[in-house]
């Protein structure tokens, strides 16, 4: 990839990783649309994908780190006295922790057979189509929450269980197209979220996913066919990760009355252009 490339795709993954598009089926239907000469079945483009994601997490955890200090202090802590304090951020690490076990092991189980979607432009328009119509059930979710918002459950008194459902609704982001932020949000305010603590939830959850995600790929980086290219992979992370930072300060303040329709229209829209563009 070019330079200009690179940088195209840091963008477009730092500012749409946050909002329910999928940054994911952006990165794989663009450079078919655009027509450029990119293999995206090279072993070290789903790498560079990921080191983009990991520059999101890095945006993430700069923006949230007063919560992340909480909660590391409050987990450790449990761990080390054998027993829980009961503490909010005790709590909320715990159930962050559950929260990422199902689709941490769905994604390396899987691995060879999400991989191959990438090569699959057509199958990712499809797929945010898909997408589409879950910010649409999502929206209506939204404005059942608005109209209820006293009988709402706090963030930290979500049962372990649904934790642990609302973790699981990230393994559909594992399809190019399904949106990782869109689904978590969504299986929140099915939980009895309310929209702001389902997006937060949903933005807290991206952390420790996508750094797994980037411990297990990141190193094909290093080997022979990615080593030329690391330094412009790397200053794409770089970009990514600065726009990441500008969509979550803006999608937090969003989420506390937005709506979810317009990511639904955009969404199933986008996606049904593409599908007839690439068809062409």
């Amino acid at each position: 990839m070019s330079v200009f490339q690179v940088l195209v795709l840091a963008l477009l993954q730092g500012v749409t990783e946050l909002f329910p598009v999928s940054s994911l089926g952006h990165t794989v239907i663009i450079p078919s649309l655009l027509r450029w000469n990119v293999n995206q079945a090279d072993p070290t483009f789903l790498p560079f994908v990921v080191l983009l994601h990991v520059g999101t997490a890095t945006a993430l955890l700069i923006y949230f780190w007063r919560d992340w200090v909480g909660i590391v202090k409050a987990v450790v802590g449990s761990a080390i006295a054998g027993r829980l304090q009961g503490t909010p951020e005790e709590r909320l690490g715990w159930r962050l922790i559950l929260a990422t076990i199902p689709v941490g092991l769905v994604g390396t189980l899987f691995q060879k057979q999400v991989q191959s979607l990438f090569a699959n432009p057509r199958a990712a328009a499809a797929f945010l189509i898909v997408n589409g119509v879950i910010m649409f059930i999502g929206e209506r979710l939204r404005r059942r929450a608005v109209m209820a918002e006293e009988g709402r459950t706090p963030l930290d008194r979500l049962p372990m269980r649904t934790a642990v459902g609302v973790g699981s609704a990230q393994i559909l982001a594992l399809l190019p197209g399904i949106s990782r932020s869109g689904s978590s949000m969504v299986a929140g305010l099915l939980a009895n979220l309310t929209h702001e603590a389902a997006a937060r939830f949903s933005f807290m959850l991206a952390t420790p996913v996508i750094l797994g995600a980037g411990v297990l790929k990141i190193p094909d980086l290093f080997t022979a066919a990615g080593r030329p290219h690391l330094a412009l992979y790397l200053s794409g992370g770089v970009v990514a990760g600065a726009a990441a930072y500008i969509s979550v300060a803006y999608l937090m303040r969003y989420f506390r009355v937005g709506r979810l329709d317009p990511f639904a229209i955009y969404c199933a829209a986008f996606g049904i252009l593409s599908l007839i563009l690439l068809s062409r």
